[in-house]
């Protein structure tokens, strides 16, 4: 009876698990891509997940060309977790008012929110891997 039940989890879990996989590719390419759809047509959800994965691998870039922290304290390494992506968050958001006064097209990263998180995830990759 057990080596049915392992048949069957097995077989059930061998299913499941290129399916799963699947819809996380399907995730992750749509995340990726929505950060460059018209603005108007995004999803809000997919854009902010873009912007986190943009933000992680320019994080992992960042640290490849730059392996040391720019923050030599130990104190302030973790501040600057917190100030950088609030600062940088700011300025995408001036920067948004400024290109919508131009009349130019905005993307979501001209917004405090999306800035914010493309800004944290990569500041968040420097954390944990510089010294």
């Amino acid at each position: 009876m057990q080596i049915i039940a392992e048949l069957i989890l097995g077989f059930i879990l061998e299913i499941l698990l290129p399916l799963a996989a699947e819809l996380s590719l399907d995730i992750l390419w749509r995340s990726l891509g929505e950060p460059f759809v018209a603005r108007e047509k995004r999803n809000s959800f997919l854009a902010g997940a873009g912007y986190v994965l943009f933000g992680l691998m320019l994080g992992c870039f960042s640290v490849w060309l730059f392996p040391r922290s720019f923050v030599r304290s130990e104190s302030l390494h973790g501040i600057n977790l917190l100030i950088t992506p609030l600062v940088s968050g700011l300025a995408m958001s001036a920067l948004g008012k400024l290109r919508q006064r131009q009349g130019k097209t905005l993307l979501r990263l001209d917004s405090f929110v999306y800035g914010f998180l493309f800004a944290f995830a990569m500041a968040l990759v420097r954390f944990v891997y510089t010294t």
